[in-house]
């Protein structure tokens, strides 16, 4: 059995351990855009965006991507 592995700004995700994903929101500090990819147990990841259809587009690929696999 193969894992389907995603990239995301350089990060090699396998999409069968995420847990969740957050909706997009404003990054502190006026930063841009992000959203979390949470895994089993504390860990987390938070890719950020300069712009919110960048972080969208990015979020709805990933989950398409998690519900192909």
């Amino acid at each position: 059995m193969t894992s389907r592995v995603y990239d995301l700004q350089g990060y090699a995700i396998v999409l069968k351990k995420i847990a969740f994903v957050t909706r997009v929101f404003k990054s502190d500090g006026d930063e841009g855009f992000q959203f979390n990819i949470r895994f089993g147990g504390e860990l987390r990841l938070a890719p950020q965006f300069p712009t919110r259809t960048d972080a969208d587009l990015a979020r709805e690929l990933l989950i398409k991507a998690i519900k192909h696999c």
